[in-house]
């Protein structure tokens, strides 16, 4: 079967392409009074390390997207208006990552880091329902799939996803009261996601086993 995506392939690829540059944008260059001052210099760095740490979540974060989002159109053959309209979801709430990584920047040493936190973690909710989304479309109509995928196969790949929708939830409601354990949560699903990624490189016998 010849596959029929390469044009939304490379499209997206470029997206999360603009989408991850867009974060470096945050990054200033410290404006000190004292430019031969090493340790006003070296304060002034130190003072940034929100940003530094906004910046790293969400440059991993778009990362882990794309590597899962490259991999499951390793399986998916053909396309549907619905499933162009599910991937554009995604891309447009990938593109918006920059928002919240600013306030998370700007705020999260500051009383208000509650708020900032409860944007960020609140936008991966929606991230993940996309991805559910999509990979539902996709799966319901197994002709839009590679002909060797086996039904066990698309029922792990939709349980690897489905984990996301309760863990992230869950940051966004402890956002609230713990902000940097809110973090620690989606950082420690998107290096789950990071090692069980290998789920959707599946071989070419129907009964191939994800793990």
């Amino acid at each position: 079967m010849e596959k029929e995506t390469a044009r939304i392939e490379g499209f997206s690829d470029a997206v999360f392409a603009i989408a991850i540059t867009l974060l470096v944008l945050e990054l200033h260059i410290p404006a000190v009074e004292s430019n031969n001052n090493r340790e006003v210099l070296m304060n002034s760095l130190l003072a940034q390390w929100p940003s530094f740490l906004a910046f790293s979540l969400s440059f991993f974060s778009i990362f882990i997207m794309w590597v899962n989002h490259h991999k499951m159109f390793k399986q998916i053959y053909r396309r549907n208006t619905p499933l162009m309209f599910a991937n554009g979801l995604i891309l447009f709430l990938a593109t918006c990552i920059s928002y919240p990584t600013a306030l998370l920047a700007r705020y999260y040493s500051t009383p208000s880091a509650t708020v900032a936190v409860a944007i960020y973690t609140g936008l991966f909710v929606w991230i993940n329902l996309a991805f559910n989304l999509l990979w539902g479309i996709a799966s319901r109509n197994k002709a839009l799939l590679r002909p060797e995928i086996s039904t066990d196969a698309i029922k792990k790949i939709r349980r690897n996803y489905q984990y996301g929708i309760p863990v992230h939830l869950s940051a966004f409601l402890l956002s609230f009261y713990w902000p940097g354990g809110a973090l620690i949560l989606c950082a420690g699903l998107w290096t789950y996601w990071a090692f069980t990624s290998r789920k959707l490189d599946l071989s070419a016998s129907p009964t191939a086993n994800l793990l």
